[in-house]
């Protein structure tokens, strides 16, 4: 167990000041495969050894057998826009937003975070969703040099095709930005997430208070928006992402005719598919399948697609995402772990595979030669209870 790792990047440079050496022992490791009881030395914020057995070694960390997962690695989240606009029409100095939301995350054991951030403006007769990803983006970056923020941020962009100005708004992004993801938004109704317009409107009347005559006229010109710019957006974001070096994803696949227009786009990670039919086809077409951890929680989507369990039920369920809810993320790992009678694997749907999706190899796992984030859980009453996190080998939850 103290063979180096395959593949190691050094330490990211804006890491330096997030680098400990630490010892943790008496702790059920949960590895790749099997969970053995045993202790993780880290040097430099990089793990350096992992020994099996109980002893624990003066100044090391005495866990006394709770288990010790690797930190959690998150690819989707709206938590961000819902600090810098806590309530509709409401806007949150960013920075401190952005603090908040890297403090959340911490304490839900989220230790690798891809900040979703929407590209491409949305405005009818009511709703304004305007221009910002830029603006945040750039903060983020500037508090993650000035190391201030606990865990390590990425960015997500969330294109949304059917906007007037995504080509504008992704043109301001670039190769040094680390817009490591990349997922293809169309939220015209009457298709995908939206396909039944009905659920949309009780959305849209909760949130906005549409008479039934303005909810009407919002289909109307979302539509119409949709169908101007669809396709032409499209290739102009499947470019940007080859130019990000991003990886590229789906969003809210319904059939097996878009899961396969996917494919041969080069898409190889689909976000939330809404049918069990889009998710097999996700399956036989080589596509990881991305699911929410609230749907999971709930038993059920709030938007009537497909549950998440059904999913996991039938082996098509690769990661989970903790999309509104952070806290949600470990819980769900190990509500998998009951379904399916497996830790590790579980544990790997928030770990291992989604930094493996995208290309993060120094990540997601407890192996020599990764990074040493850890994040320390006991089980209470079935419930998993977070007593300690670590970046690097820095406690920073």
């Amino acid at each position: 167990m103290n063979s180096p790792a395959l593949s190691q990047q050094l330490p990211e440079k804006y890491d330096a000041h997030m680098s400990g050496d630490i010892e943790v022992a008496n702790a059920k490791i949960v590895l790749n495969d099997q969970v053995v009881l045993g202790s993780i030395e880290i040097e430099d914020g990089i793990i350096v050894a992992i020994n099996e057995g109980g002893a624990v070694r003066s100044g090391a960390i005495d866990f006394r057998g709770d288990f010790v997962i690797p930190g959690l690695v998150e690819l989707h989240t709206d938590n961000l826009e819902r600090h810098i606009e806590p309530r509709p029409g409401v806007p949150f100095p960013h920075k401190t937003a952005i603090l908040a939301h890297d403090g959340e995350l911490a304490s839900a054991g989220i230790t690798t975070v891809f900040d979703a951030l929407r590209v491409g403006s949305l405005t009818d007769s009511k709703t304004n969703y305007g221009k910002y990803a830029r603006q945040v983006a750039s903060e983020i970056l500037e508090l993650r040099d000035e190391g201030i923020l606990r865990i390590r941020h990425m960015l997500h962009l969330r294109a949304e095709v059917c906007s007037d100005t995504l080509v504008e708004e992704l043109s301001e992004f670039g190769p040094d930005d680390r817009v490591r993801l990349v997922s293809l938004m169309d939220h015209t109704p009457g298709q995908r997430q939206f396909r039944d317009v009905s659920k949309l409107k009780d959305y849209i009347v909760g949130k906005y208070g549409y008479t039934d005559e303005q909810f009407a006229e919002h289909i109307l010109e979302q539509k119409e928006r949709g169908d101007r710019n669809r396709d032409r957006h499209e290739r102009a974001t499947i470019d940007h992402a080859k130019l990000f070096g991003a990886t590229l994803a789906s969003h809210d696949d319904t059939t097996t005719g878009q899961v396969k227009k996917s494919k041969s786009i080069g898409i190889n990670l689909a976000e939330f598919p809404t049918t069990l039919e889009a998710a097999q086809a996700c399956r036989d077409q080589g596509i990881q399948i991305i699911m929410g951890a609230p749907n999971l929680l709930r038993g059920g989507s709030h938007s009537g697609n497909v549950a998440a369990a059904e999913l996991a039920k039938h082996d098509l369920l690769d990661i989970v995402s903790s999309d509104y809810v952070p806290s949600a993320l470990l819980n769900s790992a190990f509500k998998l772990a009951d379904i399916w009678d497996d830790l590790p694997r579980a544990i790997k749907t928030v770990t291992q595979s989604p930094a493996n999706a995208t290309h993060l190899i120094d990540r997601g796992k407890i192996e020599v030669g990764c990074y040493g984030d850890l994040v320390r859980v006991r089980k209470h009453k079935l419930i998993p209870i977070i007593s300690g996190v670590w970046r690097g080998g820095v406690q920073v939850g």
